[in-house]
């Protein structure tokens, strides 16, 4: 389960050309009180610190039983927040430390100070992030959005990247009426009565709709912050040729955004990428534990791929 993402009104965007912000004091105050209960979700000990860069502060929340190791870092759909990978942060924990990254420019504790969604500046964003986690290159393992930016890190800055693994990743197709669709019956699903909600959870394998404490947070955010716009370009085919690490592509055989048939025959264009369809939707997979072994298996196979990167030093700031 990786979450639902949120639902776009007429409060949900930030006004063209500036950064993510709440609407309120307020608001921000009744997120972060369901935010911090919700990570008691994560597995435990879980430490939560800051790290500065030059366009944001950003929250990262780590898991780290085997801090020696390469670490892997999870980057989550547009508008979300490092809460919903807690089914996979164990599974993932085998070899090294594991972050959950709380992307600027949405609703979570970390601060913008630029605009993260232009490719470039992502990129630069995350590389001075992960040069700063460790000075192995990371793992990175992103959803919808979050798969976006990683390959777009394995574009424009790989030094830090030993591989990535997407999960039904954005930027591979065009958001089409189906994907919409899903979206908003996603979105209503939520605010019906738990018995209907149920059946709604299984039909659009959505698992998330069932924590309480997830959709609290969810329309928290939705009600209570202006998100920085995210509509990545679509990748080009000469783009997707030069990513030049280990990739595991991963999408559910009943997803809104992509198809299989769009999986295999762009991921064909990445000269090292395995494609897998496993059963599931955008809304989340239905095998966890397959798919989580799965992850941690190619991520033990490519963990010697790339020699160390930048010296850096752990985090070791608890907040």
């Amino acid at each position: 389960m990786l979450g639902i993402k949120r639902i776009t009104g007429a409060a949900d965007l930030a006004t063209g050309g500036q950064p993510g912000s709440w609407v309120s004091d307020a608001a921000r105050e009744k997120f972060m009180a369901a935010y911090q209960r919700v990570f008691a979700l994560w597995p435990q000990p879980r430490e939560e610190f800051d790290i500065g860069t030059a366009t944001a502060t950003t929250r990262v929340h780590a898991y780290r039983p085997h801090p020696g190791g390469a670490p892997v870092v999870l980057l989550t759909g547009a508008g979300g927040n490092a809460a919903a990978w807690f089914p996979h942060v164990a599974a993932l924990a085998g070899n090294g430390p594991v972050y959950g990254i709380d992307m600027p420019g949405d609703a979570n504790p970390s601060v913008p100070r630029a605009l993260i969604a232009p490719p470039e500046n992502c990129a630069a964003w995350l590389d001075e992030l992960l040069g700063k986690l460790s000075d192995r290159p990371a793992h990175l393992v992103g959803f919808s959005y979050g798969g976006w930016v990683a390959m777009n890190q394995a574009i424009r800055a790989p030094r830090r990247v030993a591989t990535i693994t997407l999960l039904d990743p954005a930027g591979l197709t065009k958001l089409d009426a189906r994907f919409w669709w899903w979206l908003s019956i996603s979105g209503l699903a939520t605010l019906t009565p738990m018995p209907l909600r149920r059946r709604f959870a299984r039909w659009l394998d959505s698992p998330a709709m069932l924590e309480p404490e997830l959709m609290t947070l969810m329309w928290a955010a939705i009600r209570g912050y202006r998100m920085e716009p995210k509509f990545p370009a679509v990748l080009t085919d000469d783009e997707l040729r030069a990513i030049d690490v280990p990739v595991l592509l991963i999408t559910g055989a009943r997803s809104a955004l992509l198809t299989p048939a769009e999986a295999r025959a762009r991921g064909s264009l990445i000269p090292h990428a395995e494609v897998a369809i496993v059963p599931g939707s955008h809304g989340g997979f239905n095998r966890i534990n397959e798919l989580n072994n799965r992850i941690a298996a190619f991520i033990k196979a490519h963990a010697a791929s790339k020699q160390t990167a930048q010296p850096a030093q752990p985090p070791t700031t608890n907040r």
